[in-house]
């Protein structure tokens, strides 16, 4: 498993993962297929991304 953190963006999930809610309910991943999640708070379709951060002029500036 990867996981990426774009810039100014989202998480990049790639690989074989299971993705679980706060209740421990197995959430859908495309099998194959990238994972994005939201790091912005502000996606309608939470925990993925819907490129709401690109809006909101979210700024993903990593602590360093």
């Amino acid at each position: 498993m990867k996981i990426t953190v774009t810039r100014d963006g989202s998480l990049k999930v790639e690989g074989d993962v299971k993705l679980l809610d706060h209740e421990g309910k197995e959430l859908e991943t495309r099998e194959g297929k990238a994972t994005f999640l939201c790091r912005c708070g502000h996606s309608r379709n939470k925990p993925y991304c819907d490129m709401s951060h690109k809006s909101v002029g979210f700024d993903g500036t990593l602590a360093g």
